[in-house]
């Protein structure tokens, strides 16, 4: 199957919602970089600091965000020691969901892009719920 071009990668300022990261030793497999497990990680740890500690309860009571959807594009290995910085933006608001582009970079360079989807759900039922009006206006003000 012909693969599809990498897209240009991002650039740090892109991104509104930044978060930093150190790096450990255990992060490093065998080959002495950073494991591609980790990097999924890096992404949750940008995700839920944008989420939880953006200035607006995004859940509501009784509610949790669920990641729904992870793409992740490695573009460079990363090593140890160090840190790395976290990129998350805004990309689209559903009614229960949003779509996250969020980049890994180290040293300036990016290292790795993706995309997450999450969705808000009511704890009780497991089912999906809409943002509430404060949420959406924090959310869709986010985007770029």
């Amino acid at each position: 199957m012909p693969q599809k071009p990498p897209s240009p990668a991002p650039a740090l300022e892109c991104f509104p919602f930044r978060t930093r990261e150190k790096l450990r030793y255990g992060d490093t497999d065998r080959q002495g970089h950073v494991n591609n497990a980790v990097f999924a990680t890096f992404l949750e740890t940008g995700r839920v600091d944008m989420l939880i500690n953006g200035g607006v309860d995004l859940m509501g009571p009784d509610g949790a965000l669920v990641l729904a959807r992870l793409v992740l594009d490695f573009r460079r290995e990363v090593n140890w020691p160090g840190e790395v910085e976290i990129g998350t933006r805004v990309a689209a608001v559903g009614r229960s969901s949003l779509r996250l582009e969020q980049a890994v970079f180290q040293n300036g360079e990016c290292v790795a892009s993706g995309e997450s989807t999450v969705v808000l759900t009511d704890v009780t039922t497991r089912r999906s719920k809409p943002f509430s009006e404060a949420a959406r206006a924090f959310l869709e003000g986010s985007k770029n």
